[in-house]
């Protein structure tokens, strides 16, 4: 078996290039420690590049593995390395393997210089060298080894880099495997044979084709001789019957011309019949059209007609010439009638619009006296004289009036100015109630807006509690400490059992008792082999002896450790082995009835118990929320109180601080509404003096100073009680406003005074009732949970026994057939006749031994299996503790979680509360102050509003006198441009004129009505000569198609003459007649002939065929070729049983390698891992595709029940883990002639405990193999204290250090392990 026993290293990468660097290899391990960057990997990558040629990875085509010339200071170097090994022969050799790095101009170039083999030859001692290609080196080594290039390269020697190819992409996975299990080297031997048995398959196919057609040509030779001789006899048949039906065509072709010519003239009478009979109903048509359209038929000759058709010219022409001057005539006197009807109709207008001017002239002058008489009594300006009055009179009377209109607009001036001072007292007490509308308005949004977000808050939880509330509802905390109770007890009762067997003692002992049976063995078999008495059936009598002897012992050994359990089940009772799996499971089946009905019992009574705890915790929350509001209703009852008033004690004094407060408000609104109505009698008073000129208290006539007076007055006193009217209001207001925020407390007083005096006493009554009632539930579930514990229990003890009672009932069914069995063969030898007893001792002996050897055996098989199994148990049982103590965390993180979640909601619940409590004192404030302010909004614009009123009426008095002042100084004016202007002159001017006009008028419409009358009459002779000529034109036309209408139809009845003449329709009925009896002879003639066409060509065809090739010597080729058919068969079938033997043989040596790695890897796993998370892992092969034996590989995870891809679900420290465990597994199943292992770095990315299990991994591996000469291992780390861990001193005295000296150069050195 192969080792590797010490390796020199030269200027390979920080490896100094003229300096040698050893190291040897221990066994059974060599333990190589230093820092990163030191050069351990190196030592790697040359046992790999010594063993297999593969440069490392990222090598850049070895630049960067050989010692760099740049760092050296030379333009080469050259690395050399040595490593001296055992070949699986225990042969000692030597690999050297020389390289070198030169540096070119550009780049630089790698070389490998040398490749030697040294090995000593066993007959003279001496050294031999083989130098070799370093392809040739490459395929020597590993096979001097005993191990596969792919072993060597991804198992045995992995460089850091490639160290997790286990958890690598499928394509890379499924390369490594197939070229661990030199699968593709069997997978092609498969594919060629299966290639070979396809192709032959072919052949037989084709030769049974082949076979087929030969039969097939032997058939159609028979049959062609006999269709000649047929086709013969039947040729001189028909030739006779043709001969007669070509007489009889000859004869019928005669007759079928002589008809044909004749029909011929009779199909041109009938075309030309045809044409005429057309052409004379178009004539026709175009007669009866003509005859229709005559007004009058003629009776004169047609001379006559065109004589009066040539003379209608000349009369038309001259009545028309006399038409045109009448109408010329006549539009020359329209134009003159049009012309005079202008100019009447422009006099008539400037005679009325004289008229009208004169008129308005006078109405004027007296409009403009009545104006000012009107003005002077409206306005009390005293007497006016009687009218007419002249221009200088009326203008003294105007300007009386102008001065009254200034008094007016000093009036209008001074009741706007106090109309102002209103507008603005009011306005001042709307803006005063709106500013403080918009402060609670804005209040009201910041609250309303943390509402939202409390809401918002509120929602979050409540969604983040369901799930935890029904998460914590499908489980029973109870059950749950229970299960992890009995867990821990159960694991710890496991682990000391395990302790106590101590299994490996015992197997230890049974493998030198087999030691010893299996050498006594060999004797008595040798000595058996000699003797050639011995017969087949008594070697079948002696094997079924001794399985009979194994299962009554395997039986008896199963009976005796389930009595005690088989009686305490059965009440004390053992039953016949026969019935004894019958009654067990008659028990089981009703325990699990009982215990079924008990289960679903507790599930209602937990379930009971926990709908009182979910009522008690709503009960005691509402409690609490009660006394949380009565608090905190007082509390914000209390505040409002001390901010509205600083004297107010406590919520006690409420109800008569808000009597006090509604009074106060009271009185204020009575004197505010005194004062109001008081100001609203000042401007009626004011108008009733000014319109009215007297006194609108006692009804006496003011004079003008009087008048002015007064209103001057009531202005002031309007002016003072607007001021008091100001203060009252804003008085009022805040009374107002005052009992109001007390008044929005009442509803929130009320709700305290009931939530404290009702609802407090009635939840804690209601919540000691549930209290009582949880506490008897309680009770009867802690009852009904011993009752079904002890059910349990009994359950659990038979579900035990129902595994090993059947495996008793199976082999007490094989115990019964094997002796019947037995005792056939006895019967049958009559074993005691027999005299050969040296044989019958040697036999039995023999068979004691195998049957000593068989119990060892079967011992240590069960020892085996009891080990596994009670480790798989304590695994499954630590699992399962793991899983309950996980559940039970969970649930009570869960309960925490909950806890918190309802803390939070209770407190954005109360949160939530006081928001809306101010919300609604908001609004309760909000909705009176919005209504006064709209209250002073409308006031305010009802007071603008009549103020504007006042202000415009009186406006409008000014206005309207204004407009009566301007229109008597209008009417001035236009007096006076009247009196400037002479229009009666004008007028008598233009009446003559309109006069004259008229009388030429009419003379010129007399005239008119005799040019029309002239016309009218014109136009009637000319149109009574058209209508003449029209008629004399259709009767010529008419006579005209009525005489071609005549001639037609003479000239087909001509025709039709000639027709009857020929004969009709007889010549075409004999023609058809004489044609189709023509055609069914051809018919006859072309069938026979035809026929006679195919006879004579089936005998030249026959005939050709009998002469070909392929009909020649058919006997004799289709018995070759069905001799050739069955050798081939024969052949094929020998070939696939041999593919299907390989096939198989493939399979299971692939399936039994493949269990013996999982079953390595899981112990591994299960020894090494301190995690939870993962039971074990394991190798998945999967064949790529039906009848193929590539196989697809993947690493899976066991967690719990569920099987998992370990590849992108696993952590850095689980992929580094399970990729050594899968290489110590590679190197236990395929390194059976090369104990070498290296680990370069094992620790990469493992936490402490799993470095810890790594290592004693590691050690239970080197105290299993301490009995191997050839198991190394080779352990590469930075980490000291995992090196610590695995350096022990009886593993190894030394271990090697590198590090680097001060050139940068690395270097190893042995030192004392733990010096």
């Amino acid at each position: 078996m192969s080792t590797v026993d010490k390796m020199l290293i030269k200027g390979i990468r920080s490896f100094d290039p003229e300096n040698k660097n050893v190291i040897a290899f221990f066994k059974p391990l060599t333990l190589i420690v230093g820092s990163n960057g030191a050069g351990k990997t190196t030592i790697i990558e040359c046992l790999k590049v010594a063993c297999t040629g593969e440069l490392p990875p990222n090598a850049r085509s070895g630049h960067s593995f050989i010692h760099d010339p740049k760092v050296a200071g030379e333009t080469e170097t050259k690395g050399q390395i040595k490593l001296r090994f055992k070949t699986a022969a225990r042969k000692d050799v030597v690999c050297i393997r020389s390289f070198q790095l030169t540096q070119k101009a550009t780049k630089m170039e790698y070389k490998a210089i040398e490749s030697v083999l040294q090995t000593i030859n066993p007959q003279t001692g001496e050294k031999v060298c083989l130098s070799y290609r370093c392809a040739d080196m490459d395929r020597e080594i590993p096979a001097l080894m005993g191990v596969s290039k792919a072993v060597l390269e991804n198992v045995i020697f992995v460089h850091q880099d490639e160290a997790n190819w286990p958890l690598q992409d499928p394509s890379t996975l499924k390369k490594k495997f197939d070229d661990i299990f030199s699968a593709t080297r069997y997978t092609k031997a498969l594919e060629v044979i299966k290639k070979l048995h396809k192709d032959q398959g072919q052949e037989i196919k084709a030769y049974k084709l082949k076979l087929e057609h030969l039969q097939t040509l032997k058939d159609a030779a028979f049959k062609l001789r006999e269709s000649i001789a047929q086709d013969e006899a039947k040729t001189e048949t028909l030739n006779c019957q043709i001969q007669d039906l070509d007489i009889k065509i000859q004869n019928m072709d005669r007759e079928i011309n002589q008809t044909e010519s004749l029909l011929k003239d009779l199909k041109k009478l009938k075309e030309q019949i045809a044409t005429k009979t057309g052409e004379r109903k178009s004539k026709y048509e175009e007669l009866k059209k003509r005859e229709a359209e005559l007004t009058e038929e003629n009776e004169d000759t047609d001379e006559e007609l065109n004589e009066w058709n040539s003379k209608f010219d000349g009369r038309i022409a001259s009545l028309e010439l006399k038409l045109n001057k009448l109408s010329r005539e006549k539009e020359d006197t329209e134009e003159k009638s049009r012309a005079l009807s202008e100019v009447i109709a422009k006099n008539n207008k400037e005679i009325a619009n004289l008229q009208a001017a004169i008129e308005t002239h006078m109405s004027l002058k007296t409009e403009r006296d009545s104006t000012i008489r009107s003005l002077f009594k409206k306005h009390n300006l005293g007497s006016v004289p009687s009218g007419p009055y002249s221009d200088e009179v009326a203008s003294g009377l105007v300007d009386q009036i102008k001065s009254k209109l200034g008094n007016l607009k000093k009036d209008l001036e001074a009741k706007k100015k106090s109309n102002e001072v209103e507008l603005e007292a009011s306005f001042n007490q709307y803006v005063h109630a709106n500013g403080r509308l918009k402060d609670i308005d804005a209040q009201k949004e910041a609250k309303s807006e943390t509402k939202s977000k409390i809401l918002i808050r509120i929602q979050d939880m409540e969604s983040e509690r369901d799930p935890l509330e029904a998460e914590i509802a499908a489980v029973d905390v109870t059950v749950i400490d229970e299960r992890e109770m009995k867990l821990q007890i159960e694991v710890e009762r496991k682990a000391n059992q395990f302790v106590a067997r101590e299994f490996e003692k015992n197997i230890q002992q049974k493998k030198h008792e087999k030691l010893n049976l299996d050498m006594q063995i060999n004797v008595l078999r040798k000595e058996r082999d000699a003797m050639d008495a011995d017969s087949h059936d008594r070697a079948v009598l002696s094997v079924k002896k001794r399985d009979l002897e194994n299962h009554r012992k395997k039986h008896r050994r199963i009976v005796d450790e389930c009595r005690e359990r088989i009686r305490g089940v059965l009440k004390g009772r053992i039953p016949p082995d026969k019935d004894l799996k019958k009654e067990i499971v008659q028990v089981q089946s009703s325990l699990q009835k009982e215990y079924d009905d008990l289960d679903e019992k507790a599930d209602e009574a937990r379930n009971e118990v926990l709908t009182l705890k979910l009522k008690i915790q709503e009960g005691n929350s509402k409690l609490s929320k009660f006394h949380h509001d009565v608090e905190s209703r007082r509390k914000f009852i209390e505040s409002k109180l001390q901010s509205l008033d600083q004297q107010a004690g406590g919520i006690d004094s409420y109800l008569k601080i808000l009597e006090i407060a509604e009074k106060r408000r009271d009185d204020l609104k009575s004197k505010y509404k005194v004062n109001e109505g008081m100001i609203q009698m000042f401007d009626p008073f004011e108008m009733v003096a000014r319109s009215q000129h007297r006194c609108p208290c006692c009804d006496r006539p003011f004079s003008s100073n009087e008048e002015d007076e007064f209103v001057k007055k009531q202005r002031v006193k309007e002016a003072n009680i607007a001021e008091q009217i100001k203060v009252f209001a804003l008085d009022s207001s805040n009374a107002e406003f005052h009992f109001q925020q007390l008044n929005k407390l009442r509803v929130m007083y009320e709700e305290y005074a009931k939530t404290g005096k009702e609802l407090i006493p009635l939840a804690e009554t209601n919540l000691n009732e549930l209290n009582e009632e949880l506490d008897q539930k309680n009770q009867a579930l802690d009852d009904l949970l011993g009752v079904l514990a002890q059910i349990k229990a009994e359950k659990d003890s038979v579900d035990a026994l129902i595994q090993p009672v059947e495996t008793a009932d199976r082999l007490f069914q094989d115990i019964q057939t094997f002796q019947r069995q037995v005792g056939e063969l006895e019967r049958k030898f009559d074993i005691q006749a027999q005299g050969a007893k040296s044989l019958e001792e040697i036999v039995s002996e023999l068979e004691m031994l195998e049957k000593k050897m068989n119990t060892v055996n079967d011992e240590t098989d069960d020892l085996r299996v009891q080990q596994f199994n009670m480790k798989d148990e304590l695994s499954t049982l630590q699992l399962r503790w793991t899983s309950a103590r996980e559940e039970k965390i969970n649930v009570t993180n869960i309960l925490s979680n909950i806890k918190r979640v309802e803390e939070e909601l209770d407190r954005l619940a109360e949160e939530k509360s006081q928001v809306e409590l101010d919300l609604k004192h908001l609004e309760e404030d909000l909705s009176p102050l919005s209504k006064k302010t709209k209250e002073l909004h409308d006031e305010y614009n009802a007071l603008k509003k009549e103020s504007n009123r006042e202000y415009e009426k009186l406006e409008n008095i000014y206005r309207k006198n204004q407009q009566e002042v301007d229109t008597v100084l209008d009417m001035f004016s236009k007096i006076k441009e009247n009196n400037n202007l002479g229009k009666a002159e004008k007028l008598k001017a233009l009446q003559e004129k309109r006069t004259q006009s008229e009388v030429e008028l009419r003379s010129c419409e007399l005239r008119m009505d005799d040019l029309m009358k002239e016309m009218d009459k014109s136009r009637d002779l000319i149109r009574n000569q058209a209508e003449l000529k029209r008629s004399i034109e259709q009767n010529l036309e008419y006579r005209k198609v009525k005489a071609q209408v005549t001639d037609l139809t003479q000239e087909i009845e001509s025709l039709e003459d000639s027709v009857l003449k020929i004969g009709g329709s007889k010549i075409e009925s004999m023609l058809l007649k004489l044609s189709q009896e023509r055609e069914s002879l051809l018919t006859e003639l072309n069938r026979y002939r035809g026929t006679l066409s195919v006879f004579k060509s089936n005998i030249d065809r026959n005939k050709a065929d009998l002469k070909q090739a392929q009909y020649k010597d058919i006997d004799k080729c289709y018995f070759d070729q069905l001799i050739q058919l069955k050798t081939t068969e024969m052949a094929n079938k020998d070939l696939d049983r041999y593919y299907k033997a390989l096939d198989k043989a493939l399979m299971r040596f692939h399936t039994m390698k493949m269990e013996e790695i999982n079953k390595i890897i899981r112990e591994l796993w299960q020894q090494t891992y301190r995690g939870q998370d993962i039971d074990y892992i394991s190798i998945h092969s999967d064949s790529d595709g039906a009848g193929t034996r590539s196989y697809s590989y993947k690493v899976v995870m066991q967690t719990g029940d569920a099987e998992l891809e370990m590849r992108g679900r696993c952590s850095a420290g689980q992929k580094v883990l399970a990729s050594l465990i899968i290489r110590l597994a590679l190197a236990e199943t395929f390194c059976l002639n090369c104990g070498i292992l290296a680990l370069d770095e094992p620790t990469t990315n493992l936490d402490g405990p799993n470095s810890e299990s790594l290592a004693a991994a590691l050690l239970r591996i080197m105290e299993d193999r301490k009995g191997q000469e050839n198991f190394q291992l080779i352990v590469i780390t930075h980490d000291e204290r995992f090196a610590q861990l695995i350096g022990q001193r009886q593993h190894a005295e030394k271990y090697y250090r590198v590090t680097k000296d001060d050139y940068q150069h690395s270097i190893i050195e042995a030192q004392e392990i733990f010096d």
